[in-house]
């Protein structure tokens, strides 16, 4: 079986439009995505004995992601991460944006596009193409903002490509939030499998998880993952930037030059031996060890709790509009915002 798709009807929101779910399928991957969010809800993939996996955190139901806190599996904007306060200044005016995580500014506001139905642009064998108008003033960002992802389902793995235009210059800054389990996701926590960052630095934090406005070396920390190493070997270790977060929530800037596609991060696990390898043209990527996913219900039935799953957000740093040391993550009026992440998978 390849280069093959199929499209149903996944539900209806509470406000009654109707949510489609498109399945890609090529070999022996397959992934299935929803208009609402453009989450990717499934994700298989073979393991060492090319039986297939589902390998991301999702439900089997469109109440649940309505309800449900944790951004499971979709595409969030039209800032991802955070930016402090809710504020930023652009040409000399402050904009006001609502504020959804503690102090600050989260993933778009309260209602970003993770909690958006977008169109269906394109479906093929192996891709699909979505797109979202985010109008001016949304949550209070300027500008009138075109957005559009495609989902690429290659034969080794899923390609996710970010396009953006915008009327106005405005903050853009879009990812997958996607929680990975490469031992499955019905299998409990993900702390033993190892991952390895292509970063010899990593962005310090307050406790509110806003960039301190520099960039700090690994080494000699329990930030570095340098060389591969479990989630779970260091994640209670005494160290500020940990306890804080209450583990991995953390930028860390990709070696190389943002721009071109390059290695971000690999992940592997023993249990399986699938090996997932992350390459972005973004400067660089979260690494969240899933540490405020608390208990619920997953798909099949899956219990999910506190690490059960890891996030490798490919974007901008956090608060980028604030901290003029960062990669400007501002999106000039005619201007594109273009960015690719690709999540490669093996076996071994």
């Amino acid at each position: 079986m390849k280069n093959e798709f199929q499209r149903k009807v996944f539900g209806a929101t509470k406000e009654g439009i109707p949510v489609e779910i498109l399945k890609l399928i090529n070999g022996k991957l397959s992934c299935s995505i929803l208009t609402f969010g453009a989450v990717i809800q499934a994700l298989c993939v073979p393991d060492r004995e090319g039986d297939p996996v589902d390998v991301v955190l999702g439900y089997d139901t469109l109440e649940a992601y309505e309800t449900q806190d944790g951004y499971l599996g979709a595409v969030v904007g039209r800032y991802g991460n955070r930016i402090a306060r809710g504020r930023f200044t652009l040409q000399g005016k402050e904009y006001s944006l609502a504020v959804n995580n503690g102090v600050n500014h989260l993933h778009g506001g309260k209602v970003g596009f993770s909690h958006r139905v977008w169109k269906v642009e394109e479906l093929t064998g192996n891709r699909v193409v979505l797109s979202l108008d985010s109008p001016a003033g949304e949550e209070g960002y300027p500008g009138r903002l075109a957005v559009r992802v495609t989902y690429t389902l290659t034969e080794d793995g899923l390609e996710v490509h970010y396009q953006a235009a915008a009327d106005e210059d405005t903050p853009c800054n879009l990812t997958n939030h996607s929680y990975f389990n490469l031992s499955g996701q019905d299998s409990g926590s993900a702390m033993e499998q190892c991952v390895t960052l292509f970063a010899q630095k990593y962005v310090p934090t307050d406790e509110t998880s806003i960039p301190l406005g520099e960039f700090a070396p690994v080494e000699g920390t329990p930030m570095d993952f340098r060389s591969s190493t479990p989630i779970g070997e260091r994640v209670e270790e005494p160290f500020t930037q940990l306890r804080q977060a209450k583990g991995y929530d953390h930028s860390y800037v990709i070696d190389g030059a943002p721009g071109t596609l390059r290695a971000a991060a690999e992940a592997f696990s023993t249990r399986t031996g699938i090996r997932m390898r992350v390459e972005t043209t973004s400067p660089g990527v979260q690494f969240y060890s899933g540490n405020y996913l608390t208990e619920r219900s997953g798909k099949g039935g899956a219990r999910y709790a506190v690490r059960h799953g890891f996030c490798m957000e490919t974007q901008f740093y956090p608060d980028s509009p604030n901290q003029s040391a960062f990669p400007s993550a501002i999106l000039k009026a005619g201007e594109s915002f273009d960015q690719t992440t690709r999540f490669l998978f093996s076996a071994e």
